[in-house]
């Protein structure tokens, strides 16, 4: 059984499901008694992840951002239809964890598309170092998951780090919101791997 690190300090995303559950619980239910299988409102999300990333790599940043944001709650209801319907299970959980980064990477690699044919070294390389940032917060905590804990401490969780990517994405400020991304998602990974490694010391 997993161990909770700082289990006494809710994240972000805790506080918004807690917050939304009186929004999710009756959409999923709606969702449910249409015969959707969570798994499908899954792959919904990841195909409007693709089309933001289009909208994106095509210099359309507004739109793809509106893309992005209309699909935070989609986001959230495959998790909540599984959870209403009694049947959350690990495959459900890795299926939902491995297309977020998927999704997320998709957004990523149009942005470096994008600053690609822009021929802007800085944004190329801010591109790379925000999604590898992205990819090693989930990465270090999947692996603190495997050895017993759970680590969800860090300032750059995803949906952190999709409140900085929107706005940005809205104020066509891109490569900003880039530079930001790659420092807090390092930074974040850096935490918990010093959070992991003060308790697995214990």
């Amino acid at each position: 059984m997993n161990q909770t690190i700082n289990k006494e300090r809710p994240t972000l995303t805790d506080f918004v499901r807690l917050r939304l559950k009186g929004i999710l619980d009756p959409m999923g239910r709606f969702l449910n008694q249409m015969g959707i299988a969570p798994n499908t409102i899954t792959l919904i999300g990841l195909a409007g992840h693709i089309i933001a990333a289009y909208f994106v790599a095509t210099g359309r940043m507004t739109t793809g951002a509106i893309f992005i944001l209309l699909l935070g709650p989609v986001d959230a209801l495959d998790g909540t239809m599984a959870r209403l319907l009694g049947e959350s299970s690990n495959w459900g959980a890795f299926v939902d964890s491995v297309v977020d980064r998927y999704s997320e990477l998709f957004i990523f690699g149009g942005l470096l598309y994008f600053f690609i044919t822009q021929d802007s070294p800085a944004g190329i390389m801010a591109a790379y170092l925000a999604a590898s940032g992205a990819i090693l917060v989930s990465y270090v905590r999947a692996r603190a998951q495997s050895l017993g804990y759970d680590l969800k401490s860090g300032w750059f969780s995803r949906l952190e780090r999709y409140l900085v990517l929107v706005p940005a994405l809205v104020l066509n400020l891109p490569l900003a919101g880039l530079i930001i991304l790659a420092a807090g998602s390092h930074l974040t990974a850096l935490q918990r791997i010093y959070v992991m490694r003060a308790h697995a010391a214990e």
